[in-house]
């Protein structure tokens, strides 16, 4: 895959069995988080909200979703079956895509970034 500027790009050059995954996957971003921006980072798609939100990539046998996730004990419960061995998911194309799975990590991510956003907004406010 040559590299791409865009994740339309990006979706186009997929495997043709991967396309429908990821274009539904960045729907699933978009809604949960609508003022995320896209961009491509690291080769793959990026949203950006308050920072890094969400990376996913399509490979030969699976989906990567990436930062790992964190901070919630349901949520890391729950994707433990995805977790590889830095914590980074990946979703095997032979098993449906868990996307409700994928709502609640970028929900998660939301939070995360919004506090982090306001922690160092406080710092900030504090030091001055």
């Amino acid at each position: 895959m040559s590299q791409p500027t865009t994740i339309d790009e990006y979706i186009a050059a997929a495997a043709a069995e991967a396309r429908p995954i990821l274009r539904q996957i960045r729907a699933i971003v978009r809604k949960a988080a609508p003022a995320a921006v896209e961009t491509i980072s690291y080769r793959i798609p990026t949203f950006k909200l308050n920072g890094s939100l969400v990376h996913f990539a399509a490979f030969k046998n699976h989906i990567g979703f990436y930062p790992p996730v964190r901070g919630n004990v349901a949520l890391v419960k729950a994707v433990a079956r995805y977790a590889g061995e830095k914590g980074n998911l990946r979703f095997p194309l032979d098993e449906p895509m868990p996307y409700k799975l994928i709502e609640r990590i970028v929900k998660h991510r939301v939070r995360q970034n919004a506090d982090l956003a306001a922690e160092r907004l406080a710092r900030r406010r504090k030091k001055k």
